[in-house]
């Protein structure tokens, strides 16, 4: 039985039911309507006209040469392109190629409101932003790091990783006749260079007879820290980041030399140009008479060019992850039109990976969210203008490996043949 207080209170709350639809709900309609525009569509980053992404790059400092090139790329790859009537945005955030203020960047465009992170530099800024990223479900796509990060968090990543290219150059040495004590590595003290280090040492492991010799590099491997003391332990030498000095390094690479009876033939370096030239040159001064190799962040017209300035213009060779940029493939021609003069390794890898995001984006099957963004990209293998992408099996799109052999001043494709061809 209903009760006169009862029905006061149902007076009293159909009051306030009509007082909440008059003026909070207008209140709430009010404050999305002020929100920034992103804040209310189906994932930070999309509204009804763009669609917005970030990433940290080196756009001036010593690493300059990289970020200006990358954000040439993606702006061509990007330029017109539509996903479901949306034009994308690209907020590129310098970070000078520091950990610290990759994660300030990050944070900022987070705030800003962004739908993924695309094509950012680094291995040490990566590792240093991804459990960010990953605390705010932002994937990580395509960024310039061959690590071969696999978390925390959502990444997909285009590029053939340094172990990758490293492992394909002593490969090649060993089917030579190069034997395994001969080849040795030399690598940036921290997440880039150990990823080279990792397949120097895949490497090293198919051989027989090299548990004692692999037993060391996983030593040097798992050292904790930033920058631990990793020369001096077996056949490796590393210098710090961001220096160029090349001398405790060598003199690693010595000590191992002298204590295993053994000369280094071949030098698998893992560094970024100038480090590399100096160790290269360095090495040259001393008059050894090493063959060495060098992965793509310090490859091509740059490294050619510093190499000529220390006197040497042979026996390097330098992996690549995307074909050549004179290559006549479909992407490269139009990467070619796109970017004229300002076309090389670099913007060519971001003009791939610009093109890839938008091909997975507009395979979209359903709102434009990150899950079904995700859901889009490991679906089914892309094919870009030629260049293969796969992440069905795994977070690892490519594993092309174009060797290249320093002739006359410049670098040069060279097939899977010439590369072992060299070494006898």
């Amino acid at each position: 039985m209903r009760t006169q207080h009862d029905s006061k209170s149902a007076v009293g709350e159909a009051a306030g039911w009509r007082w909440l639809k008059s003026g909070t709900a207008l209140g709430l309609l009010l404050g999305l309507c002020a929100a920034a525009p992103w804040s209310w569509a189906e994932d930070p980053g999309v509204t009804d006209k763009t669609i917005r992404i970030g990433a940290t790059i080196p756009l001036d400092g010593d690493y300059k040469i990289y970020g200006q090139a990358m954000k040439q790329g993606m702006e061509a790859a990007l330029a017109g392109q539509t996903v479901q009537k949306r034009a994308i945005e690209f907020v590129a955030l310098n970070d000078f190629y520091d950990p610290t203020k990759a994660v300030e960047a990050a944070k900022q465009l987070i705030g800003q409101g962004i739908f993924a992170m695309v094509n950012s530099f680094g291995s040490p800024t990566t590792r240093a932003v991804l459990p960010l990223l990953a605390e705010n479900k932002v994937p990580a796509f395509g960024f310039y790091t061959g690590a071969g990060f696999t978390g925390p968090g959502d990444i997909l990543n285009f590029r053939a990783s340094y172990a990758r290219e490293v492992e394909t150059v002593v490969d090649a040495a060993l089917a030579a006749g190069f034997k395994p004590t001969e080849v040795c590595a030399y690598a940036q003290n921290d997440a880039y260079g150990m990823g080279g280090v990792k397949g120097f040492r895949a490497a090293l492991a198919k051989q027989p007879g090299m548990e004692q010799v692999v037993a060391k590099v996983d030593q040097i491997l798992n050292l904790p820290g930033d920058n631990p003391e990793r020369n001096g332990i077996g056949p490796v030498g590393v210098y710090r980041r961001d220096t160029v000095s090349a001398r405790e390094g060598y003199q690693s690479l010595k000590q191992w030399e002298a204590a295993s009876g053994n000369r280094c033939r071949l030098v698998a370096t893992t560094a970024v140009y100038d480090p590399a030239a100096a160790f290269l040159g360095y090495a040259r001064y001393k008059g050894e008479p090493w063959i060495f190799s060098s992965p793509s962040p310090a490859a091509g017209i740059p490294l050619a060019t510093r190499l000529k300035e220390h006197g040497i213009a042979d026996k390097v060779i330098a992996t690549q992850i995307v074909p050549s940029p004179d290559s006549s493939l479909p992407v490269v021609v139009e990467a070619r039109k796109a970017l004229g003069a300002n076309l090389n390794y670099e913007s060519l890898e971001s003009y791939i990976v610009g093109k890839l995001f938008v091909t997975i984006m507009q395979a979209i099957d359903g709102p434009l969210s990150r899950e079904n963004f995700l859901k889009a990209a490991r679906r089914q293998p892309y094919d870009i203008g030629g260049v293969r992408v796969d992440f069905t099996t795994d977070n690892q799109g490519s594993d092309f490996v174009q060797a290249t052999y320093l002739r006359d001043g410049q670098f040069t494709a060279v097939t899977p043949q010439e590369l072992t061809a060299l070494f006898k």
